[in-house]
């Protein structure tokens, strides 16, 4: 399928110039008609009309200074005036490039996988289902995300790439759209709460037609994760946990309002640094990590570590904390792909409530006693 670059129309005549004035009032009033579909992701937002969509992607980026509105146009659908500068999208999709692998679980929790036809750096793909269509050839390895190959993609002429920037400079984007491929910028990976990450399964339900299917598996996610909160709603948080390793001699924390400080808040832990603002992480030296959680009782750990032995060998600064010493130390990393790729980064922004459920047996195991951790693992 060839694809249009949408061109913005900027010259009007003074009777075209009314007739998109009356445009513009018809679309105020249609507004009225329409609700914002997404309750918890801040960067997203979907706006559902008579025969298109609007889809806003705001915050893409830290201190981002523009959003992107894209319009998402169903079969035989009319576009007011109004909106013909912004990019449209053709729906549903009959092919994908993605270039997250947060992105690929969206896919197959909707039955949409077979529409993946290019990804960057296929390694770093950890789920079987999408790992059988990259072995059989269908999904091509298109280079990385910084230098896609786009020759390749114009051979492969998908109808959409979702992809992601870092900050207002993205070359890559815009070699993209000027080859006249359709881009959609996602912001994900921005969101701080662990159900607005996972609330992005509405674009693809967009996408593909698909938004009753998405708003039912997303609903169950949202059930789940709230169940698993009254579960501990009556323990108190006194279980104290450190967070992370060191990594070139700093020590990089979870703040206090980010995706992974909110699981050990809502799993009712007593997360050392939860009262950091921000988002993100916090790099601090060694020894105010020691000064601070040397008695700790766990510890999470980040890296693919399979055991105690293996961890403080990376590391003789290790061996100095109580969690360590009591082999109370957990990492949500160590399950690996057949290639390599991290399970937990693939597949954890897309199940919340698989997460939050792990942080609750590792602090409060009696409450969960039959249940087989998702993601985490405790290092023997």
């Amino acid at each position: 399928m060839k694809f249009t670059f949408k061109l913005i129309l900027f010259v009007l005549s003074f009777s075209t110039f009314v007739g998109c004035k009356k445009s513009e009032n018809l679309t105020v009033k249609e507004s009225t008609d329409s609700k914002n579909t997404i309750e918890y992701a801040s960067g997203l937002s979907i706006n559902k009309y008579e025969g298109y969509s609007v889809v806003t992607v705001s915050n893409p980026w830290p201190e981002a200074n523009k959003n992107f509105t894209y319009i998402l146009k169903e079969k035989n659908g009319s576009i007011p005036d109004s909106l013909q500068k912004y990019t449209t999208i053709s729906v549903p999709l009959e092919s994908i490039v993605v270039t997250s692998t947060t992105n690929i679980p969206f896919l197959e929790m909707l039955g949409v996988e077979k529409s993946l036809v290019g990804f960057p750096h296929t390694d770093y793909v950890s789920s079987e289902k999408t790992r059988k269509l990259i072995d059989a050839g269908a999904v091509k390895n298109i280079g990385q995300n910084e230098k896609l190959n786009i020759e390749q993609l114009i051979d492969l002429a998908p109808n959409l790439i979702v992809t992601f920037g870092i900050d207002n400079n993205n070359p890559m984007i815009d070699n993209l759209q000027k080859s006249g491929l359709n881009v959609l910028i996602q912001a994900d990976w921005m969101e701080q709460t662990p159900l607005g990450k996972a609330e992005w399964i509405k674009l693809y339900g967009a996408l593909f037609g698909k938004e009753k299917e998405a708003k039912t598996l997303f609903d169950e996610i949202v059930k789940n994760y709230n169940d698993a909160i009254q579960l501990v709603a009556t323990q108190k948080p006194t279980a104290t946990v450190l967070y992370g390793s060191m990594y070139q001699e700093q020590w990089y924390v979870a703040r206090g309002n980010s995706w992974v400080a909110q699981f050990m808040k809502d799993a009712k832990a007593n997360y050392l640094w939860a009262n950091v603002e921000g988002t993100g992480s916090l790099s601090l030296p060694f020894e105010k990590i020691l000064e601070k959680a040397k008695t700790a009782q766990y510890w999470i750990a980040t890296g693919s570590f399979k055991s105690i032995a293996e961890f403080e060998n990376s590391n003789p600064h290790y061996s100095q904390f109580d969690a360590s010493k009591s082999k109370n130390v957990y990492t949500f990393e160590s399950k690996l792909g057949a290639t390599g790729g991290t399970i937990y980064y693939e597949l954890a922004p897309s199940r919340p409530d698989l997460v939050l459920k792990d942080y609750i047996k590792i602090f409060h195991p009696e409450l969960l006693p039959n249940y087989t951790f998702a993601f985490a693992q405790k290092l023997n």
